[in-house]
């Protein structure tokens, strides 16, 4: 019985490094993919996602001052064509031009 004992202990020993030797490879090898696709995303000219939600906050920030300068525009060309008084527009007649 105390044979029968050691045996299991010895096999679960033995299982216990093979766990513990597969999952230092499992890392080893999950390093060397992440190196292997990191570099081969470095020559594609990619940005990261904290420089591309700067962008877009930028870009938004931006759209939306243009659109208050529009509106803002468009009020003050109201508010000058309101105050101007009408005037009278003469139409200049342009000669016409002459057959040869």
């Amino acid at each position: 019985m105390q044979t029968r004992n050691r045996i299991f202990d010895d096999a679960a020993k033995l299982a216990g490094g093979a766990v513990g030797t597969l999952e230092g490879v499992r890392r080893e090898v999950e390093t060397l993919v992440r190196q292997q696709v990191e570099r081969m995303l470095s020559k594609f000219d990619l940005v990261t996602r904290d420089e591309f939600d700067a962008v877009k906050e930028m870009a938004a920030r931006a759209r939306a001052e243009q659109e208050e300068l529009a509106k803002r525009l468009e009020r003050l060309e109201a508010a000058r064509v309101e105050s101007t008084p009408a005037k009278k527009t003469s139409v200049r007649k342009t000669p016409k031009a002459k057959k040869t």
